[in-house]
């Protein structure tokens, strides 16, 4: 537990969150299986990455830290397009289908693959 009282998993996954470039996003499992591979004993899933980027997020680059499947995070969708259209990130247009028409993520072009380095503490 960190002096803030954040818990360590929580503190891996936000270091992760900065480290992401502009531009650029990982997924929830992105993120975890990351952790998972460069730190021996610790695990949790996409699920508790999300839970951590709920409660801890807000301070980090939040926006690049997204769902598999592209959709941006309800609720917080205007913000974090703007984010994306700051940054350049590449999206996919909306379609008919789309909830109010808001574009989606194009991870293929999006998807950063973080080093082999973990992020400092």
């Amino acid at each position: 537990m960190s002096e803030e009282g954040i818990p360590d998993y929580a503190e891996r996954v936000l270091g992760i969150a900065e480290t992401i470039p502009p531009g650029k996003v990982m997924t929830y499992g992105d993120v975890a299986e990351w952790i998972a591979q460069q730190v021996e004993g610790v695990g949790g899933g996409p699920r508790q990455v999300g839970r951590v980027m709920s409660l801890y997020g807000a301070a980090v680059p939040w926006w690049r830290v997204v769902r598999a499947d592209g959709v941006l995070l309800p609720g917080h969708e205007q913000r974090a397009l703007a984010h994306y259209r700051e940054e350049g990130t590449p999206l996919r247009a909306a379609t008919h289908s789309s909830p109010h028409h808001i574009p989606r993520l194009d991870l293929p072009r999006a998807r950063w693959t973080a080093p082999f380095d973990p992020p400092p503490n």
